[in-house]
């Protein structure tokens, strides 16, 4: 029995992306485990066609869409429809539920099953840019089910992601939660010396690991920190991440006198894990977050995490950390309430919480999505060493 060829298309995914690189990096290298081909096929600012250890990835020169920090997308159908027709793929996966919803109308057409992955809820994404909840839902549902009709499946990684579809009676969904590493995350990173580094003498070291733009609300990150000082709380806060925003709130910071550390993009995993395992509590405002990849990564760290209310991560991080309203006092407030409980507790219970979830499984549900069995066995689990 061979594999399938399994196409995958992606749009804003830049070097410095976070959650959606790491995922698709990760998916690519369980489908190729497991006997099957996969391609993605990403945007970028040159022509590229590598073989990686995700399989192989094409790059075609895509418009950078202004305002976003770098991200670009694959424009140009009559050239991606030539491409997809030369792949001739057995299987169509989407991340993006915009620009790209085309290709499911393609692969109907063709014959091809296909899967649109929901890695963010439309109406979330249309709020944090400003629409009205009631406007914001109507239009939601007027995409959704456009998406549901065009493509075979809709995967959605939460419950909560999932809702918006249920809403509009979609019977094509189906669930397939994301992973973490669980060797590269560990809670043995963990170094007094590094958080020394970051902390200058703090109480508390917060950490904000996100992309610097509007619908991530890093601002409400900053509202904590000077929320928590305020109460006489000595905090402090690292940023690792980049983005249109970045200028703004680097200015905030410097006005209003606040211990923030601005890393940039920081392009080393190894590094990032070390910073979330230093942290005494990650940060994760973003209220339209659908599964949220670095907050788990910090509770396999050892870390707890104060997430958005209004997002899927109350879902993913259970009690391992807090959901708070998207202020900046409740987000103090839930920050305090992880320092109540004793450290060895709040550490270990986010390692827990974080075992739950591997790369193995994720792998195994996108698989069964497709209605793809794995054609190789004894396929070492993606992200795992030796």
């Amino acid at each position: 029995m061979s594999g399938l060829r399994i196409v995958r298309l992606a749009n804003f995914v830049t070097p410095s992306s976070g959650g959606l690189r790491t995922a698709l990096d990760q998916l690519g290298r369980g489908y190729l485990a497991a006997g099957h081909e996969p391609v993605l096929v990403v945007p970028g600012d040159a022509e590229s066609d590598r073989h990686t250890p995700q399989g192989r990835v094409i790059t075609l020169p895509g418009p950078e869409l202004v305002g976003t920090g770098g991200y670009r997308v694959l424009a140009g159908r009559r050239r991606l429809r030539r491409l997809l027709e030369d792949l001739g793929p057995e299987r169509l996966e989407v991340s993006d539920r915009t620009t790209l919803r085309w290709t499911g109308e393609w692969a109907r057409r063709h014959r091809v099953p296909s899967v649109m992955v929901s890695h963010e809820t439309a109406d979330g994404v249309l709020r944090t840019w400003g629409l009205s909840a009631a406007f914001a839902a109507r239009t939601a549902d007027r995409l959704n089910r456009r998406s549901a009709w065009a493509y075979s499946k809709i995967v959605c990684t939460t419950e909560w992601a999932e809702r918006e579809f249920v809403r509009i009676g979609a019977q094509n969904v189906v669930r397939a939660p994301l992973g973490v590493d669980l060797v590269r995350c560990r809670p043995g990173r963990r170094s007094t010396a590094l958080r020394a580094r970051y902390a200058y003498g703090a109480q508390v070291l917060l950490l904000l690991c996100s992309r610097l733009s509007v619908e991530k609300r890093p601002g409400t990150a900053l509202d904590a920190l000077a929320e928590l000082r305020a109460r006489g709380v000595r905090a402090a806060l690292v940023v690792a991440g980049d983005g249109p925003l970045k200028p703004s709130l680097v200015r905030r910071a410097e006005g209003e006198r606040l211990p923030v550390r601005f890393l940039g993009h920081v392009a080393d995993r190894e590094a990032v894990a070390d910073l979330q395992a230093a942290a005494d509590v990650c940060l994760a405002p973003g209220p339209a977050e659908t599964f949220g990849l670095s907050a788990l990564e910090a509770l396999a760290c050892g870390t707890p995490v104060v997430a958005s209310a209004s997002s899927a991560l109350p879902e993913v991080i259970a009690d391992a950390g807090v959901a708070a309203a998207d202020t900046g006092p409740d987000f103090a407030d839930a920050i305090l309430t992880i320092f109540g409980r004793r450290e060895p507790v709040r550490r270990e219970a986010a390692r827990a919480r974080a075992e739950l979830f591997d790369w193995n499984s994720s792998v195994t549900a996108f698989l069964a999505a497709h209605d793809a069995l794995p054609v190789r066995n004894g396929a070492k689990e993606p992200g795992a060493r030796g």
